[in-house]
């Protein structure tokens, strides 16, 4: 096993709470298979490691079930093992992307109307500006795409009516359409639209509700996640989602407490990250998520912290997701602790600068190394010796968290 390090750190060292830890992995709207997040975590965890000057390892993991790998470390002498699951849904996101580019644009004008109709999109827009221009993007572009391609039709009948006449020139022009947007989709892999517009008409689809699929596993995740709550040699089990997997983590939480299956004592916890919760929590028929964000929020079973950061333009930074849903409780509430990744302090300004315009990559910063991490360790918070509880119990909230919520009264929780 081959481990990069540093001397341990000189400052004392805190008490250890973990010595073996269950993490579970909730991804975002992502079709690619799960060894892509353990690629990630292998390349990031010994940046990181070198970075800080702690020691960390990964392996396979030899088991049946989920995929998944172990990961050990050792931090100012004292050594951790932690299990990673991921719980996989990227088979149902690979089915909803197989639209073609007809029912693509068909696509594009049912989210559209959804998003447009409920006014949702005003509303988004007033809570932060720029997940509301994300949204727009794929609009923008799509449409852009197809008058790119209807102009290069228009110009080869230009061209043809020299030769035939003008009314089959043009019409064989359109046969130029399809092969350029299909042109266009080849190389979404640098621009996104085709992505960003399948994930938001995800969301609208069933207009705030979770596919029927989808539900179903979200019940497979409470089954796993409540059988490690029952292994007695576990310290702590850390339920992580990232982007869309927030509120499918929210669900799953307040489905697994509401069952019984966990207890008081710090030993389950969530660690949200760049969380767009109200993107889905806005649509009019969220109401169950809208009940589960206050659910969760008032539990003491669970330790729930949440990391955004201003520089990441595809969440809703430093925006409460029950408060900003509507769904906070009059008293009682007590999660989610919210704070800031502070990219432009925890990564150097070279490296800011290399990412600032990659907004997806930037989006994925919470799951990576930083060049001067501050309080937010994401190997740490997954594989060091503190519970996330003993982590940030003393954490003030940062500056700068809205509570604001634009929901009409009538979507709000009395």
């Amino acid at each position: 096993m081959n481990i990069e390090s540093r001397p341990d750190h000189s400052k004392p060292a805190a008490p250890q709470s973990v010595k073996r830890r269950h993490v579970f992995y909730i991804p975002g709207y992502d079709p690619f298979p799960p060894r892509r997040y353990r690629e990630l975590y292998r390349c990031e965890s010994t940046d990181q490691a070198r970075i800080s000057g702690y020691r960390i390892a990964q392996r396979p993991r030899k088991s049946d079930g989920p995929y998944g790998w172990i990961v050990t470390s050792e931090v100012d002498g004292q050594t951790t093992q932690s299990e990673v699951t991921i719980l996989e849904w990227s088979d149902i996101v690979k089915n909803s992307m197989q639209a073609g580019i007809f029912s693509t644009y068909v696509l594009l004008v049912k989210t559209a109307w959804v998003y447009l109709s409920t006014g949702v999109l005003l509303r988004l827009f007033r809570l932060r500006a720029a997940p509301g221009i994300a949204a727009m993007y794929p609009v923008i572009m799509l449409l852009g795409q197809l008058l790119t391609a209807v102009a290069a039709a228009g110009l080869a009948g230009w061209a043809a009516s020299a030769l035939i006449p003008a009314w089959l020139a043009y019409l064989l022009g359109l046969a130029v359409i399809p092969p350029i947007l299909q042109g266009f989709r080849k190389i979404d892999g640098r621009f996104f639209v085709h992505y960003l517009l399948l994930d938001f008409a995800f969301t609208a689809k069933h207009r705030g509700r979770n596919p029927p699929e989808l539900e179903a596993r979200l019940d497979d995740f409470v089954g796993l996640i409540s059988a490690a709550l029952r292994d007695n040699s576990l310290d702590e089990v850390l339920v992580v989602g990232h982007s869309s997997g927030v509120h499918l983590g929210v669900s799953v939480l307040a489905r697994l407490i509401r069952a019984g299956h966990a207890s008081e004592g710090g030993k389950l916890a969530f660690l949200s990250l760049g969380h767009a919760v109200p993107m889905q929590s806005y649509l009019p028929e969220a109401q169950e998520l809208r009940e589960d964000l206050r659910y969760l929020s008032q539990r003491d079973e669970v330790f729930w912290l949440d990391v955004t950061a201003p520089g990441d333009g595809c969440c809703y930074a430093l925006c409460d997701p029950v408060s900003s849903s509507g769904a906070a409780p009059a008293t009682g509430k007590r999660w989610p602790l919210m704070i800031s990744a502070a990219f432009t302090q925890s990564l150097t300004p070279q490296t800011y600068r290399k990412y600032k315009r990659r907004y997806f990559r930037l989006h994925f910063q919470y799951l990576c190394a930083f060049d001067a991490p501050r309080d937010y360790d994401y190997f740490l918070v997954t594989a060091g010796p503190l519970r996330l509880a003993d982590r940030y119990r003393d954490r003030k909230p940062s500056a700068s968290v809205s509570h604001a919520c634009y929901l009409p009264e009538s979507q709000r929780l009395p």
